[in-house]
C-alpha cells in the first residue's frame, strides 16, 4: 500500500485494503414525521468486536426543524492524496427543503461529531443564485463542490447548477460552472479530471418533488431526462446528452473508480434502466442502456404497472460490481460489470418493498418472478419500506443499506415507515463469484430512536466511500 501523505488512498487498488469500517455516519430525518424534532446525524457503531455494535452511538441534532438532510460529503478526500496539509475531518450536509449547508466536525472526535458551521440558505442564494443543494464532491484543490437544483430568483423552479465553498471557512465563493447556460434541472455529478469532463444528472423542480410524485408532472415536463456534461477546465457546458423517456429522472452517477477510465453507469429512476456513459471516439459523450428492469402489471397499487424505481447505485472500489436498489419493487441487484457493456446479474436480494406477498399489492404479471416475495424480518422486526440508499466496505465485503428516499415520497409510498421508522441492514458479498447474503444479526433500528421514529438516509465512513472518493492520476495530482 502507498504511504498517505493526504487524505483518503492514492489508487483505488489501495483503498480496497484499507482497514475495515468501525463507524457509519448516517442522516437521520423527522421532517414529515414530526415538525417539532430537528434532523439529525448518527453516529453508528459497526465494528463487530465493539460492546456497542449495531447501537446508535452519538445523535448531533441540528439547531432548525424543517431541514431535510439528505446526501453528505467530504470536505477531503483521495483527490487531496498527495496534500499533507488536507484532512477529511468535515462532514458536508447539504438540505433539501431549507438549502441551508451544515459544516460538521467529524476529526477532533469521530464517535461524537460536533456542529463546525452553517451555510444559511440567504448565503447559498446570494452567492449562487441557486437554492435546494443535493450533492457535494471535494475537490483536488481543497475547495467543495455542490450541485444544486433550484432557482434563488424563482424558487419552486428547477435550475441545474454548482455552488463552491471555501475549504478551510466554508464560505460560499461563487458559482463553479461558468456565465452562460444553465440547465433546468439539477441533481447528482462525478467528475473525471483527466478526461477534463464533470457530467450532472437531473432530478426534476422542487416544486413538484418536494410535494410527492405525481406522474402529471413528469408529462407536463417538471422532471429530467438528461444527462449533462461540463468542460473541467473551463467550467463550460459542453453538451446534452437526452436519454428520453427510457431514461426518466437520471439520478445517481457513477464513473469507474479507475482515474483513466471514460465510462460509467447512471441510474435511472422512473425509467428503472441503467446506462452506460463512455467517451466516444470524436470526443464527444455518449450513453446507451445496458439494463432494463421490467415493471409489473399489478392489482391494488396506485398504477396498473408499478416501476422499480431504481433509486441509488454504486460501483465497487475494484469496478467490478455495480449494485442498485429498486425502492418499488423491494430489491437490491448485484451485476458483474467486468464487461462494462453486457452487466451480468450475479446477485438479487428483496428486503420489503411493495410487492410482499402479504402486502395488499397482486402481481398479474411479472417477466422475472415466479411468485411474491415473502415479507422480511430480521431480529422480529419486519422491514418496511423498500431498499434505498447503499454504501459498500471499501474491500467490498459488505453492503450497508437503509430504506428511506425522502421524507415527502416516503409518506406517500411507504406511509407505514412514517410510524414504523426505517431501518439500517447489512449484507455480506460473495467478491469472487458474486452473490448477497442478508446478516440477519445485523439491525439498526431508527424506529427506537428516543425522540421517536425517523427516517435514516445517506451513509459515510469516516475513511472514505466508494461513492464519495475521487482519485486522480499522478500527474494532476501533482498539478
Amino acid at each position: 500500500m502507498s504511504c498517505c501523505s493526504g487524505p483518503g488512498y492514492a489508487t483505488p487498488e489501495d483503498a480496497t485494503h484499507a482497514p475495515p469500517e468501525g463507524l457509519l455516519y448516517t442522516t437521520c430525518v423527522y421532517r414529515g414525521v414530526d415538525s417539532k424534532k430537528p434532523d439529525f446525524l448518527a453516529t453508528v457503531d459497526v465494528d463487530p468486536l465493539s460492546p456497542t455494535y449495531c447501537q446508535v452511538i452519538h445523535r448531533l441534532p441540528m439547531p432548525y426543524l424543517d431541514d431535510e438532510i439528505h446526501h453528505s460529503g467530504w470536505n477531503s478526500c483521495s483527490s487531496c492524496f498527495n496534500d499533507p496539509s488536507k484532512s477529511r475531518n468535515r462532514l458536508i450536509l447539504p438540505c433539501l427543503s431549507s438549502s441551508r449547508i451544515y459544516v460538521v466536525d467529524t476529526g477532533s472526535h469521530p464517535r461524537a461529531p460536533k456542529l463546525h458551521k452553517i451555510v444559511e440558505p440567504e448565503e447559498v442564494a446570494e452567492g449562487s443564485g441557486l437554492l435546494n443543494p443535493h450533492t457535494s464532491h471535494c475537490l483536488g484543490s481543497g475547495e467543495v463542490l455542490v450541485s444544486a437544483m433550484g432557482d434563488a430568483k424563482n424558487p419552486g423552479e428547477g435550475k441545474g447548477g454548482f455552488l463552491l465553498l471555501d475549504g478551510e471557512t466554508f464560505k460560499v465563493k461563487g458559482n463553479w460552472e461558468a456565465p452562460g447556460f444553465n440547465p433546468s434541472f439539477g441533481y447528482d455529478f462525478w467528475y473525471q479530471p483527466y478526461h477534463k469532463v464533470l457530467i450532472s444528472t437531473e432530478w426534476g423542480a422542487p416544486k413538484a418533488f418536494l410535494k410527492g410524485f405525481d406522474p402529471n408532472d413528469y408529462a407536463n415536463g417538471l422532471y429530467g431526462k438528461s444527462l449533462h456534461v461540463w468542460d473541467w477546465d473551463s467550467h463550460k457546458y459542453l453538451q446534452e446528452i437526452n436519454l428520453g423517456d427510457e431514461g426518466g429522472i437520471p439520478l445517481e452517477i457513477r464513473f469507474l473508480h479507475n482515474p483513466r477510465a471514460s465510462e460509467g453507469f447512471v441510474g435511472c429512476a422512473l425509467a428503472s434502466s441503467v446506462y452506460r456513459f463512455y467517451k466516444a471516439s470524436n470526443g464527444s459523450w455518449e450513453a446507451e442502456k445496458v439494463i432494463q428492469v421490467p415493471p409489473k402489471k399489478v392489482d391494488g397499487w396506485a398504477l396498473p404497472n408499478m416501476p422499480g424505481l431504481i433509486t441509488d447505485i454504486l460501483l465497487s472500489m475494484d469496478d467490478r460490481f455495480l449494485y442498485f436498489s429498486n425502492w418499488i419493487h423491494g430489491d437490491i441487484r448485484q451485476y458483474d460489470v467486468s464487461d462494462t457493456r453486457n452487466p451480468k446479474l450475479v446477485g438479487q436480494l428483496f428486503l420489503g418493498g411493495s410487492i410482499t406477498a402479504d402486502g395488499p399489492v397482486k402481481v398479474t404479471h411479472d417477466e422475472e418472478l415466479q411468485e411474491q416475495p415473502p415479507s422480511v424480518y430480521v431480529k422480529g422486526r419486519e422491514v418496511t419500506g423498500g431498499p434505498q440508499m447503499l454504501q459498500l466496505s471499501l474491500d467490498g465485503k459488505r453492503l450497508y443499506v437503509t430504506n428511506s428516499l425522502y421524507s415527502g415520497w416516503d409518506n406517500q409510498f411507504y406511509p407505514d415507515m412514517m410510524k414504523t421508522g426505517s431501518v439500517m441492514l447489512q449484507i455480506d458479498i460473495d467478491t469472487k463469484k458474486g452473490g448477497m447474503t442478508l446478516n440477519r444479526s445485523f439491525l439498526v433500528d431508527f424506529g427506537k430512536e428516543p425522540n421517536g421514529p425517523c427516517l435514516a438516509h445517506e451513509m459515510r465512513y469516516p475513511g472514505g466511500d466508494c461513492s464519495s472518493d475521487i482519485f486522480l492520476v499522478e500527474t494532476e495530482a501533482k498539478l
